[in-house]
């Protein structure tokens, strides 16, 4: 059936030279004799061809300025082309093979040669073809399998956020919680182009699943000071803050063994700033100001936000107003300024976070 066979342009002013190799490839080939360049693009538009042979010498349009032509458009890119021509110079021969053809056939040539090649770039075609399929195939594979390994690596990882959480009993809910706080201001930073720098660069789908082990150095922490029922001691305090490197550790460790990705680095940078200030009194590192990553200086606000209308051992929930009273007092001490501004504008969005009901 023809309409299986692959289809030949052969374009040529030469009217015998047309007809001498339609009559040599009709037998294999869907052949399209084209007496002119201008009329093989007026013909393409309709047709889209397998394989063009091209003269060089014509008027008006030349081979090479046809080939030329073919190669700059999308469509029409990947046709092989082969150059049958008088033009037996090695010049005029690199010519056309820089131009992107694949083959260079010198007239007068024997019929069982031209097939010949016909059939090994039409194979060649083929085999790209298979190839990229293939790829493709594989690499949608890759992606449902990476995201199935990720999609286990969060599960597993929030079980360790969760099992932090079990050991303090006074903080059910609490990673859950910080991660939609976190969010809304993420949202609302992104659509107020505010601090865009660095949220340009942030893969969401990373940022905010790493910030759900904020506070896995907890882990590390004896029940005694964790829960205890009242207020810590200076001492207790000071390793209760131990947390924050702790957590760095742990992470550090699950680092190594995902290659620095994205989401152990943001992990890290969540886990082990969120209790910076912006006047520079928090800790560890008494960073301050833009001193302090963006991760931290958000989780600062979610973080005490959240411990403000949350029961703990020492001390009962704050309404929702009174602690969102005490981040906008916090503006330019405890919290960005900008930042503040942006909670300000949502904080009844966190209200109904923290008391769904």
């Amino acid at each position: 059936m023809t309409g299986n066979r692959k289809k030949i342009f052969v374009v040529d002013d030469n009217a015998t030279n047309l007809s001498a190799c339609k009559n040599m490839l009709k037998v294999f080939y869907e052949v399209y004799p084209v007496p002119s360049a201008a009329k093989m693009f007026d013909l393409i538009k309709s047709v889209l061809p397998d394989l063009i042979l091209l003269d060089v010498t014509m008027p008006d349009i030349d081979g090479y300025e046809a080939a030329r032509l073919l190669k700059s458009d999308d469509t029409f890119r990947e046709i092989p082309i082969i150059f049958l021509t008088a033009k037996r110079d090695a010049q005029s021969e690199m010519t056309g093979l820089s131009l992107g053809a694949v083959d260079y056939i010198i007239k007068p040539f024997l019929g069982p040669l031209l097939l010949k090649r016909i059939e090994t770039h039409l194979s060649m075609v083929g085999y790209k073809k298979e190839l990229l399929r293939q790829n493709k195939a594989i690499h949608e594979m890759l992606m449902v399998k990476t995201g199935q390994v990720w999609q286990l690596q969060y599960a597993v990882l929030n079980i360790v956020a969760n099992l932090v959480e079990c050991r303090d009993d006074m903080t059910g809910g609490h990673t859950s919680r910080t991660l939609k706080y976190l969010e809304c201001l993420i949202q609302k930073l992104i659509e107020r182009n505010i601090y865009s720098s660095e949220t340009y660069l942030w893969n969401l789908d990373f940022v905010l699943p790493s910030a759900q082990l904020h506070d896995v150095g907890k882990i590390g922490i004896s029940d005694s000071i964790l829960n205890k029922p009242g207020k810590l001691t200076p001492g207790e305090y000071g390793i209760m803050q131990t947390h924050v490197e702790i957590g760095v550790n742990a992470i550090e460790s699950m680092e190594q063994a995902a290659a620095d990705h994205d989401f152990f680095r943001h992990a890290k940078i969540f886990a082990g700033t969120h209790h910076e200030k912006w006047d520079g009194n928090g800790y560890p590192n008494r960073l301050k100001a833009l001193e302090i990553p963006l991760e931290g200086r958000l989780m600062a606000i979610v973080d005490v936000y959240d411990a403000l209308v949350s029961d703990r051992s020492y001390k009962r929930a704050m309404p929702v107003q009174e602690a969102a009273t005490f981040i906008v007092e916090g503006r330019g001490t405890h919290f960005d300024p900008r930042l503040v501004d942006i909670f300000n504008s949502v904080s009844h969005r966190f209200a109904g976070i923290a008391a769904p009901n």
